[in-house]
């Protein structure tokens, strides 16, 4: 997948240097070292590529990551999350780069993860909206992630509180200025995808000078008007999706479809417009007012098409997600032992 996790990592990086490159793998490397993507490689490398703090992306990227290939696109360095990635058979991928000192770390990003969005998509319940130490979350995380052999920190699912600096850190801070056309969508933009970038890049073309405001649906509103356990991200990182797409310039919170704002245009796509609370068109002001657009962005892809493909291949997922747990306990068991390896040598010197 592509979510705010990833998008967070890209934010550090590019604060690491001046020009990021981001590599991206093919279907067929991500499905050799770790599973099923969910995301296909074109869908992959068109939302990597419209994550506003990336110059450039490598399509086809390989897995492991080499000195040939810093030089190739020549990168002074490499940068990832302080997590562990490893091949098929248990092999750190930076092995090469970090001898060579040509390798850097960032924060990454606690409680969201592939496998954990992956889970929720499997979890008919809510509890994921807002507390995800919740008694029934937690032991379907348990179940759907975890090896007999514990649990990994890196996979492991833990609750990520955004803060207001973190929505900050993503936002871009220009208000818009004089000549700006301002353009309001609203909507859950769920499991943000490349059916939403290419929905907000359509509307960025519809005028020269465009600044887009997107408002976002409260999660109990998302739930009423798509029930089971929708929004699958909550309110926050839903903003923090958008936030970190470029062509975004501002975002809201809502709990209804907000249009009492002074906006040049308001537009939607061509998915379905659910009446509000009381069975009205929540466009209804807009259209009257002649600034409503009717957007077709010619990608019908959906939230619920997303969450069909895990269903599809949930066997698939549940073994990807056991199969990289045990790999990752199995290099934390190798840390420890070289670690008090390491402990054992310095004592038995220190006494000679």
């Amino acid at each position: 997948m592509v979510h705010y996790g990833h998008s967070n990592q890209l934010r550090q990086a590019k604060g690491m240097g001046d020009y990021l490159i981001a590599g991206v793998h093919t279907d067929a490397e991500i499905a050799k070292h770790k599973g099923p993507p969910v995301f296909t490689q074109e869908e992959r490398y068109k939302m990597v590529r419209a994550i506003k703090w990336v110059d450039e992306i490598v399509e086809g990227a390989p897995y492991v990551t080499t000195l040939e290939t810093l030089d190739k696109y020549n990168c002074d360095f490499c940068v990832h999350g302080d997590d562990i990635t490893l091949t098929v058979d248990g092999k750190d991928t930076y092995e090469e780069v970090k001898h060579a000192g040509r390798y850097r770390e960032c924060k990454r990003t606690q409680g969201v993860s592939t496998t954990d969005l992956v889970g929720r998509m499997l979890l008919m319940t809510k509890a994921h909206h807002s507390n995800m130490s919740n008694p029934d979350y937690q032991q379907h995380t348990d179940n759907f992630g975890k090896g007999p052999t514990g649990r990994s920190p890196w996979t492991g699912v833990s609750q990520f509180l955004q803060t207001s600096q973190k929505i900050i850190q993503f936002a871009s801070g220009k208000e818009p200025q004089p000549g700006d056309t301002i353009i309001y969508v609203a909507g859950a933009f769920d499991l943000f995808h490349i059916g939403h970038v290419d929905f907000l890049e359509m509307v960025y073309k519809q005028a020269e000078r465009p600044y887009v405001i997107v408002g976002l649906h409260f999660d109990q509103e998302v739930n009423r008007y798509k029930g089971k356990n929708y929004p699958i991200m909550n309110i926050h990182e839903r903003t923090l999706s958008v936030l970190a797409c470029r062509v975004s310039s501002h975002t809201f919170c809502t709990t209804r479809w907000d249009v009492s704002l002074t906006v040049d245009l308001v537009c939607h796509g061509k998915t379905e417009v659910f009446p509000d609370k009381d069975g009205s068109d929540p466009y209804d002001e807009p259209k009257k007012r002649g600034v409503f657009r009717t957007i077709d962005s010619g990608n019908n892809l959906t939230t619920d098409d997303i969450v069909q493909r895990i269903i599809e291949n949930r066997l698939q997922f549940e073994a990807r997600n056991q199969k990289k747990e045990a790999k990752e306990m199995a290099v934390i068991e190798a840390m420890k032992k070289r670690e008090a390896q390491d402990v054992t040598e310095a004592a038995t010197e220190s006494s000679h």
